[in-house]
């Protein structure tokens, strides 16, 4: 029986588990890996202490510090989380582990959203990728579409448009992103832009050979000849094993007011797993730390 269970090695869970630490808690980390969202990301300009930074280089400094603390770490799946009659909990993992403890929070994050196109489950890995940042030096020279129309996607393609020799940007309506990304895209004479349509199928032998997209308004098709495509339209929270647990709201993020909780004692969400309105590393790591404290005050109580 642990005193706190962590669901995720991402921002707010390595957060969460610094914190716990500190406060002497007996407490087990879950996650498959560690890094989250951030590992995908090549430029980090915003996050406080650093001009600049990596993705995986933050990150690496997060797990470093987590490690620390010889916080318990299991590396597993959580698929299924219940609620004891005694108001403890049990965590059901993939590989058949089980882990109990007196609170949860869960900072499970996101993964990214699929297009639900032809080919796009046949060539993912070989040529259908979510990670820009990944698999982009591995289309050097060579031509790419970026499909979305976020500051993920609007990353994407700069960070592409400066090692491929060409990159589509496929956006159905109009951009969502910052002005700042938009304007480093805007200044590489390698992306083009293709606004107003969808993406309808990927065609290849035994790698990608070709996008074909649909206009958005008049059906009309085209094929856009590209070795790679990134898929960048958004993230769905990992909390399909919390569905008959927890108040989801629509796009299943976890429903918490500004304390993290969850409505049932005990529980809490953190970072980008739950309803909170922006999506950032240094949000989410508050959040952990938040929910962490929080989770200590209500072991205090009971």
């Amino acid at each position: 029986m642990y005193d706190l269970l962590i669901i995720g090695g991402g921002p707010a869970g390595m957060t969460a588990a610094v914190y716990a630490a500190r406060k002497k808690m007996n407490t087990l980390l879950i996650t498959k890996e560690f890094g989250g969202q951030p590992m995908w990301t090549m430029e980090i300009e915003n996050y406080m202490g650093y001009q600049f930074v990596t993705g995986p280089e933050l990150m690496a400094k997060f797990e470093e510090q987590v490690q620390r603390f010889s916080t318990p770490i299991k590396y597993e799946e959580i698929n299924k989380l219940v609620r004891n009659d005694d108001s403890t909990f049990t965590a059901i993992g993939n590989e058949g582990g089980e882990y109990r403890a007196k609170a949860v929070i869960i900072a499970s994050g996101k993964r990214p959203r699929l297009l639900n196109v032809p080919g796009e489950k046949e060539f993912t890995g070989r040529g259908v990728s979510y990670c820009a940042t990944c698999d982009g030096p591995l289309f050097a020279g060579k031509t790419v579409a970026v499909i979305g129309s976020g500051n993920s996607a609007v990353q994407a393609a700069v960070e592409l448009g400066n090692v491929a020799e060409k990159v589509y940007i496929v956006v159905r309506k109009a951009y969502r992103a910052d002005e700042i990304l938009l304007d480093k895209m805007k200044k590489l004479n390698t992306v083009t832009e293709v606004i107003g349509y969808v993406a309808q199928e990927i065609i290849g032998e035994q790698f990608v050979e070709k996008l074909v997209i649909a206009s958005s308004d008049s059906k009309e098709t085209k094929e856009l000849s590209v070795q790679g495509v990134f898929v960048e339209i958004g993230l769905m929270p990992n909390s399909e094993f919390l569905a008959d647990m927890v108040q989801l709201n629509r796009i299943g993020e976890v429903q918490v007011d500004c304390h993290t909780k969850t409505g049932i004692p005990g529980l809490f969400a953190a970072g980008d797993v739950n309803d909170g309105p922006d999506k950032q590393i240094v949000i989410a790591a508050g959040d952990g730390a938040k929910a962490a404290l929080m989770a200590y005050d209500y072991l205090l109580r009971t």
